[in-house]
């Protein structure tokens, strides 16, 4: 049985069922090696782990708001492990001690990576050159998303060594339970009340849209972040138009009601490389305006379908929101298409993205007339 061993960042909770499921999987023996506990700015409730892992000793360091983990010890975690292949989901110096460790030990490595070329657009040229070394001598390669896979061909990878493992979340638990809950709220949003995140700007959508409407709009923000306060201020003062509420950090479990008690999810992010609350969101029955710079956007979020993809513009925006508040038809038919087109992205077709990578790595490369390319089913 091949030893498969993941170096990660930290347990986050949308990974950890496909671990689970990975190590469940026949032929797979699997060993995840964490660089921490958790990150500072995480509040994450976690799920249990039910697979072989391994915490590494804690040096976290902050540089642009990023962390950059660097922890030596990993190469005393892979030798005593001596796994044959090794997936690495960064490029944090404790990866690149993986993929030391596995060039001197004549091991695979496999470079697993939620990027797009949207969100490493501006990496420095030495960044870009140690990503083309380890691309380069990479047996396969793990994307989360088809902006994933337009990276590494970016790169000049040859797509025929590419696996999809998609961001994902437990679709099931946000599903409409059997007694509806009502739409108390308008719009609804999730995540971190950050700059990057854009949250004044739904409320300036709630606010234009009750201005048009003549009626006062209802927006929920679940989440915490440096802009709280800021948030509320900007909140009171268009209070006659828009009832504004915030939740703060909710638990899992309370997470399908929020999306369930919402009509539309607003997702103003200016940058993710995907965004699993827009999965949350789907699973949910909701209906979701989203900026083209989330990884979601075009992919699981497709304009006029489900949802509308479009800039921060706020005129553009409104509309999108009238389309919806102004027409239940449309609304609901565009939560039923969400719901269908989240359900193939689920944690086993994540696992099975893994497995089919590390499998690969072990094998001599296919023919021609075979593209290795796997996408959740």
């Amino acid at each position: 049985m091949p030893r498969l061993a993941l170096v990660v960042n930290e347990p986050p909770p949308y990974r950890i069922p496909v671990f689970n499921r990975l190590a469940a999987l026949p032929g797979i023996d699997l060993r995840v090696i964490f660089c921490c506990r958790r990150e500072p700015n995480r509040q994450w409730n976690l799920p249990r782990m039910e697979f072989d892992h391994v915490f590494l000793h804690e040096r976290i360091r902050t540089v642009d708001g990023r962390y950059i983990h660097n922890n030596p010890d990993v190469l005393l975690a892979l030798t005593s492990y001596s796994p044959q292949v090794v997936i690495g989901n960064g490029f944090n110096p404790t990866h690149l001690y993986a993929v030391l460790w596995t060039m001197l030990h004549r091991r695979a490595y496999v470079p697993m990576t939620d990027g797009t070329l949207d969100s490493e657009k501006h990496l420095s040229q030495l960044h870009r050159r140690v990503r083309r070394f380890v691309y380069r001598r990479a047996p396969a390669m793990i994307a989360a998303s088809r902006g994933g896979l337009a990276l590494y061909r970016s790169y000049g990878v040859d797509e025929r060594r590419c696996h999809i493992s998609c961001l994902c979340v437990d679709n099931g638990r946000f599903q409409a339970r059997l007694q509806t809950i009502p739409k108390a709220w308008d719009f609804i949003v999730c995540g971190r009340l950050e700059p990057g995140k854009a949250p004044e700007f739904a409320l300036q959508v709630a606010e234009r849209c009750a201005r048009i409407m003549n009626r006062k709009t209802r927006l929920m923000f679940v989440g915490s972040g440096s802009l709280e306060v800021s948030l509320k201020a900007q909140a009171s003062e268009i209070a006659s138009f828009v009832d504004t509420h915030f939740h703060g950090f909710a638990r899992q479990e309370d997470l399908p009601s929020l999306y369930q008690s919402a009509r539309i999810f607003l997702f103003p992010t200016r940058a993710d490389v995907w965004g699993v609350v827009a999965n949350e969101a789907c699973a949910a029955g909701l209906p979701v305006i989203v900026t083209p710079q989330a990884g979601v956007a075009g992919e699981l979020i497709i304009d006029g379908k489900n949802g509308y993809v479009r800039e921060l513009n706020i005129d553009d925006w409104t509309a999108c929101a009238l389309r919806l508040l102004q027409h239940p038809a449309r609304c609901t038919a565009f939560g039923r298409h969400a719901e269908l087109l989240v359900e193939s992205y689920h944690f086993d077709a994540a696992a099975r993205g893994m497995a089919e990578a590390a499998m690969a790595a072990l094998t001599p490369p296919q023919p021609l007339t075979q593209v290795a390319v796997r996408r959740p089913v």
